[in-house]
């Protein structure tokens, strides 16, 4: 199931999930979005869908109801199925924008100030992450299981744990952990054997994992720490996270997720909800919770199988 782009020596190896989040080539209009349900041979059914905001089909909306849905990511008092409907028409106004310049350029403009910057680093992560995985479209869906990820709470504590004891923020290490599994939503093993929530090979985790679980997602961000502080982190963080993945790309996109959070810890409940999609010939695949194949699966025959999207 390998897209890798750049595959790291003695050090972790990125999963397939980086990747799933980066998308198709710039598209000539927004491609909508494709839900996966599991094979009929597949033992878990998926959840149901979360409902949807759906995405518009012109740049200049995209923008405005972005701006919407940042706010609203950001209001204490909104239920829960408003926030994971804003989140994800955040995910996908994200995708879009990052990889359409043209339609970028209009968008850009009706950024409001207050949210320039995030709205920059999330669009500069998009198009480092795009660059990554060029030329990675696959024909087939990955053998993986997609589960629903540790509570943020719990998340944003073992982050907070490990940046104390290795001096390695806790933004980056969410970062880390956001682009390699989608906050461990993706339970798999990459062709390269990389395994977890953080995606270490096993050979990488028992010198830094200090014998703990590499599926733990507390005992893998713990080690991702260590492994970071021990590459020099702190006197030039750009070169341990080049480490971990051996991609310039790779070490922007962490840093601009990582940045977004450190001067907005709010925005880390909208990207807690993001989800799995995965860049195919066919175009982007949402993979849903309740997804798991054990082998990969032919994306055209796939995708037959499923009921058609409702009209916009």
């Amino acid at each position: 199931m390998s897209v890798i782009a750049a595959i790291r020596r003695a050090a972790p190896v990125v999963a397939v999930a980086a990747f799933a989040l980066t998308g198709c080539t710039t598209p000539a209009e927004p491609p909508p979005s494709t839900t996966a349900a599991p094979p009929s041979t597949s033992a878990p059914a998926p959840t149901p869908a979360p409902a949807r905001r759906e995405l518009a089909s012109d740049p200049v909306q995209i923008a405005d109801d972005l701006v919407a849905d940042e706010r609203t990511l950001r209001d204490p008092s909104a239920p829960d199925d408003v926030l994971v409907a804003a989140a994800h028409r955040q995910q996908l106004a994200y995708r879009t924008l990052g990889r359409n310049a043209d339609w970028e350029r209009v968008a850009r403009p009706r950024i409001p100030p207050q949210l320039a910057a995030i709205y920059d680093r999330n669009i500069s992560a998009r198009q480092h992450l795009t660059a990554l995985s060029e030329g990675t479209a696959q024909d087939t869906l990955p053998a993986w299981r997609i589960v629903p990820p540790p509570p943020a709470d719990e998340l944003l504590a073992y982050y907070r744990e490990a940046e104390a004891a290795s001096g390695v923020s806790w933004s980056h290490l969410a970062a880390i952990n956001m682009i390699e599994t989608v906050f461990g939503r993706v339970a798999g093993v990459s062709t390269a054997g990389a395994q977890g929530p953080m995606q270490f090979l096993p050979s990488t985790f028992a010198a830094y994992g200090e014998g703990g679980d590499i599926h733990s997602p507390r005992d893998s961000i713990m080690a991702a720490g260590r492994y970071l502080a021990a590459n020099g982190f702190a006197a030039d963080p750009d070169r341990a996270l080049f480490r971990y993945n051996n991609s310039t790309d790779y070490v922007q996109a962490v840093n601009d997720y990582a940045a977004v959070l450190a001067d907005d810890p709010a925005a880390f409940a909208g990207y807690h909800r993001w989800q799995v999609y995965y860049k195919t010939t066919a175009g982007d695949v949402l993979l849903p919770v309740g997804y798991f194949a054990q082998t990969r699966i032919p994306v055209a025959e796939y995708l037959s199988s499923q009921p058609s999207p409702p009209p916009r």
